[in-house]
C-alpha cells in the first residue's frame, strides 16, 4: 500500500483516533489471551465484560444474578485469569488515553493554531497582555521557584516491570501515528505491539517482597530518564527565548524536589544510613548524566584549532587536558571537555568514594583531575564553552546539547532533587524535651504550656551553648533523631546546602512546633545563633481543620519573634508554608476542608503582607479529588490573590507520578500547565480578585452543614469503622506490596490513626468516592431551605459562574460522581457481616449522593455529569466496560479470601487475586490515592 493508501486509512478525527487505538490494543490482547489460555478464557471474559455492562447500564437484576453465578462458580485460578485480564485491558487503554492527549496537545502547536491557554505559548500571551513585557518576565522567571515534589506513597500499585512495558507500548503507539506511511511499517508496528502485549500478560503483575525505601528512591530516578533530564532544560530555554535572556541566564526557577529517603513521618524505616544512601544515588544519577552527556560533547565539538578559532579561557581549559593524543592535538574544543569529563570523574569520586561505571576512555579514567569544589564551577567551564562557541560564529550548537547540560547543572545541581526532611511535630517534641532534661535536670518541658514552651525555646534559641552532650546516652528515638540531623549537616558539607534545603514539621498546630525543630538544627549546626544563619527552611505543614484555623495565628507569633524574623532575612525573607489536603479532608470532609484551606490561605496572605515577607505554599495535594487532586492549572488560578507571586510548590504523589512523568511529551506537558498557571496567576491580578461577602458567607455556611453531616456519619456513628474496615479493602491494602510505609500510624483500626491515603484509596475501590463529595447534598438542602429555594439556587450558580474557587470545587465534584456507582457499592456492602449496620450506614451514603448529584447538576446547569467535560466524559466512559468488572470480580474475590482467612490460612492464589484486583481498579480509575 502507498503513502496515499495508508492516509485514507486514518481516522477522520481525532476522537476516531483513540477510538481505534483502544480497539487495537483490546483486540492484541484479547488474540493475547485466545492464544494463550483458550478461546473459552476469551469467551468467559467477554461474557462477564457484557453482563457487567448490562447491569451498569440498566441497573438490570437479572444481569447481577447470571454474573454473580459466574463468578461464584470459577475456581481460584480461573477468577485470577479473569482479574489480570481486566487490568490489563485497563492499563492499555489509559495508554492509548495517555497518547491522544499528547496528540491533541500537538494538534494545538500546528503552526497557526492559537495556543492552548494552559501551554506556555498561551501563559505568555496573558501576561503580555497584562503589561508583562521582557523586563518584567525576567523578572518573574529571575524570581519565581515552582517545583514539583515526588512523594512515595501507598497507592503507588505499578511494578516498574510493569511500567517499563507499559512505556514500550506507548512507544510503538507514537511510532505508528507518526513515522508509519507504507503497509509494511503498519504491519510491523503491530507485530512488535503484540509482542509486547505478550510479554506484558506473561509477566507478573504483583511484587513478591514490600517495597523498601531505597526501592522507592530508584523508582522514582527513573523518572529523571524518562523525562526530567530532556525536558526541564527545554523549558528553561523557552523561558530564556519569552523573557530575553542569554543563555542559562536565569537562576534555577523550576526543580524537581523529593521527599523519599528523607520522610520519616510514620515511616519507621527512614533513618540517618537511608539519608545518606538516597543523596548518593541521587548524586550518581546526576553525575552520570553530566559524565555522559561530556563524552557526547567531546564527540560532537570536533573543531579544529586552525579553522576556529578559541578563546584564551577555552585554550587554557584545553591544556590541562589528560588526552594526550597526537590525533586530538588540534581539537581544543575535544581537549577542554576531556578536562571537564576527568574533573567530573574525580568529583564523582570525591563524593560517592567510588569509580563511575559508565563507558570512559583510558585517558579520563587514569587521569589525576582536581574535583570540583562546587556545582559552579562546572556551569563556569562549561560557559567558557559556549562563549568560545558563540565567538567563532557557532552559537547554534551552544544551545543544543551544550545548552542542554548547562540548563540542567543549573536546574539538577550533583544531587538531583533537594530532598526534604520530614518529621512528625510530635517527635521533636520528645526528642527536645529530653535534651533539656538531660542538659538542665529538673526541667519537665511537657508539663509547660505553649507559653512557657515557646519562651523556653526562644531562650535556647538566642544562645549558642549545646544541648546534646556526646558523653550522654540517649534514647533510641532521640538518637535517631540526632543522627539525622548530623546527616544532614554532613550532606551540606559534601554536596552543597541544596541537597536538603527544607524541613517539615507535620502536625504543627503552636510556634512551638517550629521553635522546637530550630532548637535541634542549632544542635546540628544547621542554625548558627551568632551569624544569624539558618541553612533550611523551617516549614510548618498544617493538616487537620483546627491546625488550618489557627494556621495565620502561629504565622503571626513566628514573624513576631526577633530571632526568628533575624533568621528569616538571611534567607531573603520568604517563608513557605505547607498545607495538607489529605488529613483535613479525612478529619472534615471535602467542602469543610476546601473551604478552611482558602480560609487558611486569605489569612496567611494577610499576615504574610503585614510583616513584609514574601509567602511561598506547598500544598500536598494527591492524585484523588478527596486529596487535593483534579487538574493543576484551574487549582493554581483558583488560588486567593497574593497566594502564588511566582511561588509554587506541590506533591507528586504514588501512581500520580508515573502518569504524569512516565512519558516524556506528557511530562513536559504537566510541567509547562504548572509554570503556565503559576505564571499567568502572577501576572493577572484579576484572577484571584477578591470574592463578593454573599459568596464567602454562603461557602462558610455550606461547610458548617457538611461539616456537621460527615463527622456525623464517619466518627458519631456507632459502628462505622467496622463497617469501614469491612465493606472495603482496607485490611486487604495494609497487607499489599504496595510502598515502605504502613498504612496506619499506630496499630489500632481507629479512622483518626488511619493514613487519609489509603482511606481516599480504599472508598475508591468500592466506587463510593465518599471523601470527594459525602456532605454536600445536606449543606446544599440546608442552605436552600434557609435562604429560600429560588433565592439560594440563585446565589450558588453565581457562585459557580463567577468564582474560580467554587467551580473547581464543584468541577472537581462532578468528576468524583461520574466515577463512583451506588449499584456496584450495593456489592461491597453486602460484605459487611451484620445487616443491621449495613441497613443502618450504606442506606444514608446512598441517600447522601442522590442529594449531592441533583444539587450539583441543578447548580451547574447540567442535564448529565461531566456535560461540561465532554473529554472527561468520554474518558470516564471508555473505561466503564473493564472498571465494573474488575469490581464485580474483587467483591468475589473479597468473600473468598475473608471467608478462607476465617477458617485458617487464605490459600496464596486468592491473596494474589485479591491484590491483582486492588492494581486493577486503581489503574483503571487512576487517580484514586
Amino acid at each position: 500500500m502507498d503513502t496515499f493508501e495508508v492516509q485514507k486509512h486514518r481516522p477522520e478525527s481525532l476522537d476516531d483516533a483513540l477510538r481505534d487505538d483502544i480497539r487495537l490494543l483490546g483486540r492484541i490482547l484479547g488474540d493475547t489471551i485466545r492464544a494463550i489460555d483458550g478461546p473459552a478464557t476469551y469467551g468467559l471474559i467477554e461474557t462477564i465484560r457484557q453482563l457487567a455492562v448490562r447491569y451498569h447500564r440498566d441497573q438490570d437484576k437479572s444481569a447481577q444474578a447470571e454474573l454473580e453465578g459466574i463468578l461464584t462458580g470459577l475456581s481460584d485460578n480461573e477468577i485470577n485469569r479473569i482479574t489480570r485480564a481486566f487490568g490489563y485491558f485497563s492499563v492499555l487503554a489509559n495508554i492509548a488515553e495517555d497518547h491522544h492527549h499528547t496528540r491533541r496537545w500537538r494538534a494545538h502547536l500546528v503552526a497557526g493554531s492559537a495556543p492552548r491557554e494552559d501551554s506556555l505559548a498561551g501563559a505568555l500571551l496573558q501576561a503580555r497582555a497584562h503589561g508583562f513585557d521582557a523586563s518584567r518576565l525576567k523578572a518573574f522567571f529571575s524570581s519565581a521557584y515552582i517545583a514539583p515534589v515526588l512523594t512515595a506513597h501507598p497507592t503507588e500499585v505499578q511494578r516498574r516491570s510493569i511500567l517499563d512495558s507499559l512505556d514500550a507500548i506507548a512507544a510503538l503507539l507514537t511510532r505508528r501515528d507518526r513515522l508509519a506511511d507504507t503497509r509494511d511499517e503498519y504491519d510491523e508496528i503491530e507485530t512488535e505491539l503484540r509482542a509486547r502485549v505478550l510479554v506484558l500478560w506473561q509477566t507478573r503483575m504483583l511484587r513478591t517482597s514490600k517495597l523498601e525505601v531505597l526501592d522507592e528512591v530508584a523508582n522514582a530516578l527513573t523518572f529523571f530518564d524518562a523525562t526530567f533530564f530532556a525536558e526541564v532544560p527545554k523549558l528553561y530555554a523557552a523561558a530564556e527565548q519569552a523573557a530575553g535572556a542569554g543563555l542559562a541566564e536565569l537562576p534555577a526557577f523550576l526543580e524537581v524536589g523529593s521527599w523519599i529517603g528523607g520522610d520519616r513521618d510514620g515511616n519507621p524505616f527512614v533513618d540517618a544510613t537511608i539519608l545518606r544512601e538516597a543523596l548518593a544515588t541521587q548524586a550518581d544519577k546526576a553525575l552520570t548524566h553530566y559524565i555522559a552527556e561530556a563524552r557526547a560533547l567531546r564527540k560532537e565539538l570536533s573543531f579544529a584549532a586552525l579553522l576556529a578559532p578559541v578563546t584564551p579561557s577555552l585554550r587554557a581549559l584545553a591544556e590541562g587536558s589528560p588526552d594526550l593524543s597526537e590525533h586530538r592535538m588540534d581539537e581544543p574544543y575535544r581537549l577542554a571537555l576531556a578536562n571537564m569529563q576527568a574533573r567530573l570523574v574525580a568529583t564523582y569520586e570525591a563524593l560517592l568514594g567510588r569509580k563511575p561505571t559508565g563507558p570512559l576512555s583510558a585517558a579520563v579514567r587514569g587521569a589525576m583531575a582536581e574535583p570540583y569544589a562546587a556545582v559552579e564551577d562546572f556551569i563556569s567551564e562549561l560557559m567558557i564553552v559556549a562563549r568560545s562557541l558563540e565567538n567563532h560564529g557557532a552559537g547554534a550548537l551552544a544551545q543544543g546539547r551544550l545548552g542542554a547540560l548547562l540548563r540542567a547543572v543549573r536546574a539538577f545541581g550533583w544531587t538531583l532533587a533537594p530532598l526534604d526532611l520530614r518529621q512528625n511535630s510530635a517527635v521533636h517534641e520528645y526528642v527536645v524535651a529530653e535534651l533539656l532534661a538531660v542538659a538542665q535536670p529538673g526541667t519537665d518541658y511537657l508539663a509547660l504550656d505553649e507559653a512557657g514552651r515557646v519562651a523556653l525555646l526562644l531562650r535556647e534559641l538566642e544562645t549558642a551553648r549545646p544541648l546534646v552532650s556526646p558523653h550522654v546516652s540517649y534514647s533510641a528515638r532521640t538518637a535517631k533523631e540526632l543522627a539525622i540531623f548530623a546527616a544532614a549537616r554532613a550532606a551540606h558539607l559534601r554536596y552543597g546546602k541544596r541537597a536538603i534545603r527544607t524541613m517539615i514539621i507535620s502536625k504543627t498546630d503552636g510556634l512551638s512546633d517550629m521553635l522546637e525543630l530550630a532548637v535541634l538544627l542549632k544542635e546540628a549546626g544547621l542554625l548558627r545563633p551568632a551569624e544569624a544563619a539558618l541553612d533550611v527552611n523551617i516549614v510548618p505543614l498544617f493538616e487537620t481543620i483546627e491546625d488550618l484555623r489557627g494556621a495565620a495565628a502561629v504565622m503571626e507569633a513566628l514573624f513576631s519573634a526577633p530571632v526568628y524574623r533575624r533568621l528569616l532575612a538571611q534567607r531573603g525573607d520568604t517563608q513557605e508554608v505547607m498545607l495538607g489536603y489529605s488529613d483535613s479532608n479525612k478529619d472534615g470532609g471535602f467542602v469543610t476542608s476546601g473551604w478552611e484551606l482558602y480560609r487558611a490561605e486569605l489569612g496567611l496572605v494577610e499576615v504574610f503582607a503585614r510583616h513584609g515577607v514574601r509567602i511561598r505554599l506547598f500544598h500536598g495535594r494527591g492524585g484523588s479529588v478527596g486529596r487535593g487532586g483534579g487538574p493543576s492549572y484551574q487549582a493554581i488560578l483558583a488560588q486567593p490573590a497574593g497566594a502564588v507571586q511566582g511561588q509554587i510548590r506541590l506533591t507528586e504523589q504514588g501512581e500520580v507520578i508515573a502518569a504524569k512523568y512516565g512519558n516524556a511529551e506528557v511530562g513536559r506537558r504537566n510541567l509547562e500547565v504548572i509554570l503556565a498557571a503559576t505564571l499567568v496567576a502572577t501576572a493577572d491580578s484579576t484572577i484571584a480578585a477578591a470574592p463578593e461577602p454573599a459568596f464567602l458567607a454562603a461557602l462558610g455556611e455550606l461547610s458548617d452543614k457538611a461539616f456537621a453531616a460527615y463527622r456525623g456519619l464517619v466518627y458519631e456513628t456507632e459502628g462505622f469503622e467496622d463497617y469501614f474496615w469491612q465493606s472495603t479493602v482496607i485490611s486487604e491494602i495494609a497487607a499489599l506490596n504496595l510502598g515502605s510505609r504502613p498504612a496506619s500510624r499506630s496499630k489500632s483500626r481507629s479512622i483518626e490513626d488511619l493514613r487519609a491515603i489509603p482511606w481516599v484509596f480504599s472508598w475508591a475501590q468500592c466506587r463510593i468516592m465518599l471523601p470527594g463529595w459525602y456532605g454536600f447534598g445536606t449543606a446544599v438542602e440546608a442552605f436552600l431551605a434557609a435562604r429560600g429555594p429560588e433565592r439560594g439556587m440563585a446565589l450558588l450558580r453565581r457562585m459557580f459562574q463567577d468564582w474560580p474557587v467554587f467551580s473547581t470545587f464543584l468541577s472537581n465534584m462532578d468528576m468524583v460522581l461520574a466515577k463512583a456507582d451506588m449499584g456496584i457499592a450495593a456489592r461491597y456492602a453486602e460484605l459487611v457481616r451484620d445487616e443491621a449496620l449495613r441497613a443502618r450506614i450504606f442506606p444514608r451514603i446512598v441517600a447522601e449522593y442522590g442529594r449531592t448529584h441533583r444539587y450539583l447538576l441543578e447548580i451547574m446547569g447540567q442535564e448529565a455529569l461531566l456535560d461540561r467535560n465532554p473529554v472527561l466524559r468520554r474518558s470516564v466512559i471508555n473505561r466503564f466496560p473493564y472498571l465494573d468488572p474488575l469490581n464485580h470480580v474483587q467483591v468475589e474475590m473479597l468473600r473468598r479470601y475473608r471467608a478462607q482467612s476465617g477458617e485458617g490460612e487464605a490459600s496464596e492464589r486468592i491473596r494474589r487475586g485479591v491484590h491483582i484486583s486492588i492494581n486493577g481498579v486503581a489503574a483503571a480509575l487512576r487517580n484514586s490515592g
